[in-house]
């Protein structure tokens, strides 16, 4: 979990213009979104979180 928002405020926020909060509510819902389904980790070969979880 801290490794992750470590990314987030790597990739998204620093160097970034400030924003009103809901405008930063939105952008970090989309982020958790992309890292979720598009990101692709090493530890997971390759895989984002949700295509490395098997389905039940």
């Amino acid at each position: 979990m801290e490794n992750f928002f470590g990314l987030l405020k790597q990739e998204m926020y620093y160097g970034e213009a400030l924003c009103p909060f809901e405008e930063l509510k939105k952008r970090i819902e989309e982020y958790i979104s992309y890292y979720n389904n598009k990101r692709i980790k090493q530890k997971l070969a390759g895989m984002s979180p949700v295509v490395s979880i098997p389905a039940n």
